[in-house]
């Protein structure tokens, strides 16, 4: 059975990292809409200004308590989170929260001691209202994926994109519901299920970058492109492993190189973005938002690892 201290730290860390990339799910829902589809704008705003509102309230229990090695590790913020922010909210006119990122790059990491019994009730309530959130959210996106498929309406994201951040939802949402049942972390089954899971999603950012790029920028094409095809073939050896017809620690060796270099990738594309120097229809702050999450990937590879 998970820890009190365990059960804090790992809740808060989740929520630092999937709730700031919920909240970014429906700015870009938001942003992809058309006017015709208003109440759909208003629908997605909605639930961007509730994870801003429920990410401020992680953020004012973690200080001093979430672990310095998941500050440090670029998924909570990056360096260009805030500029993409800025630039971001000037394409759109959708008032970002950059507050928040302000106060998530102030925040300091510990390893915390002693009584936790009233924190620990109040991470348990926030847990809860986190799977109440997600469950709509996710039933939201389900209705827009089905109403593109049918062609009832059109926005500028892709049908993979939006059945993409459904899933990412969905992971989320398992994974707090894990830490309710306070569920010990079985590193060896999380290698697996994790792998499978996070090459998949690095796959599809590389075809989501690759297809946004404008067509004249063929060398970033030809880079998305590779990734695309070095991360469906991680993907499928990942899911080769869960059978055990390979062994997970080749899979984890090859998704760390991969993934190293796929973070230095995005991390070039996103202060291009900002700069403007990559012409694409590309939003910065998607940019640093799959940056982020190549990042955590990359942190959960390195426990693999050991």
């Amino acid at each position: 059975m998970l820890s009190g201290i365990s059960f804090i730290q790992q809740s808060l860390e989740l929520h630092l990292f999937f709730a700031r990339i919920m909240k970014e799910h429906s700015f870009f829902l938001e942003a992809g809409f058309t006017q015709k589809n208003s109440r759909f704008i208003d629908e997605a705003d909605s639930f961007r200004r509730a994870f801003d509102r429920f990410l401020a309230d992680v953020v004012s229990l973690s200080n001093g308590v979430v672990r310095p090695n998941v500050l440090k590790s670029g998924e909570v913020v990056t360096p260009f989170t805030l500029k993409a922010e800025m630039v971001s909210s000037y394409f759109t006119g959708i008032n970002i929260a950059t507050g928040l990122t302000k106060a998530e790059e102030g925040l300091k990491g510990s390893n915390i001691k002693g009584d936790s019994n009233v924190l620990e009730r109040r991470v348990y309530m926030l847990n809860e209202r986190s799977k109440d959130l997600v469950k709509s959210l996710i039933q939201f996106k389900a209705m827009v994926l089905s109403d593109v498929l049918s062609c009832r309406i059109f926005t500028v994201n892709y049908p993979l994109l939006i059945d993409h951040i459904m899933r990412e939802a969905k992971f989320y949402f398992s994974i707090v519901q894990r830490l309710q049942n306070r569920e010990q972390i079985n590193l060896e089954r999380e290698a697996y299920e994790q792998e499978t899971f996070w090459n998949r999603i690095m796959a599809e950012h590389s075809k989501f970058i690759r297809g946004l790029l404008d067509p004249t920028e063929n060398e970033l094409i030809d880079i998305a492109n590779n990734f695309g095809n070095e991360f469906d073939k991680l993907t499928k050896e990942a899911r080769e492993a869960m059978e055990n017809t390979m062994p997970i620690s080749k899979v984890t060796d090859d998704s760390l190189k991969a993934t190293v270099e796929i973070s230095k990738f995005k991390a070039q594309g996103t202060q291009g973005l900002i700069e403007c120097k990559i012409k694409s229809i590309i939003i910065p702050l998607l940019g640093d938002h799959t940056l982020r999450e190549a990042n955590h990937y990359l942190r959960l590879l390195k426990i693999f690892e050991k």
